[in-house]
């Protein structure tokens, strides 16, 4: 089922920036470039303008994700993903990303691509006050709540959180 694009208006703040644009037909996310260089040590983070600012339409929201290859290959990750672009929001799209690399710098060139704008529509609540939850099967299990990872003391499932290292040596 395709349905019609939402018409998002967009600024260039820098003016010789590509527009946010998606690689490939069925993409979800479109590719938001930096307008600044940046070297980045292990561990560091830095904020990174994306030179365009957006209006988004009333009951949408924008999200700004990482780049998969971003974080396979040199261990980028964004500190705050997603990122939330509000409807109402009219400023630069920052994106802020850290290097995650134990040992290797990252550097980052003017138009480089490091995030993607997803833009889904999003629903407004009423938040309604009462005494009591209904019941759920889930109740209150939370993290690893569903098991499928090996638990400390070799309990599975519950709320009780497993080693990584556990992980590695195949326990």
């Amino acid at each position: 089922m395709s349905s019609d694009p939402v018409n998002v208006l967009i600024r260039r703040v820098d003016p010789d920036v590509p527009l946010p644009a998606y690689a490939h037909p069925g993409d979800a996310g479109a590719d938001l470039r930096t307008t600044e260089s940046c070297e980045l040590g292990p561990g560091e983070r830095a904020v990174l303008p994306t030179g365009v600012s957006v209006a988004l339409p009333e009951g949408y929201a924008a999200f700004v994700h990482p780049r998969s290859g971003l974080a396979a290959r040199c261990g980028v990750a964004l500190v705050n993903a997603p990122g939330t672009v509000d409807a109402g929001y009219r400023g630069e799209i920052k994106v802020i990303v850290v290097n995650l690399d134990p040992r290797e710098s990252v550097r980052f060139e003017r138009f480089d691509r490091i995030a993607q704008l997803v833009v889904q529509q999003v629903e407004r609540v009423r938040f309604q006050e009462v005494a009591e939850l209904p019941d759920s099967t889930r109740a209150e299990g939370g993290f690893g709540s569903t098991g499928g990872h090996a638990a400390v003391g070799g309990a599975t499932g519950g709320n009780r959180y497993a080693s990584v290292v556990s992980d590695r040596e195949g326990q």
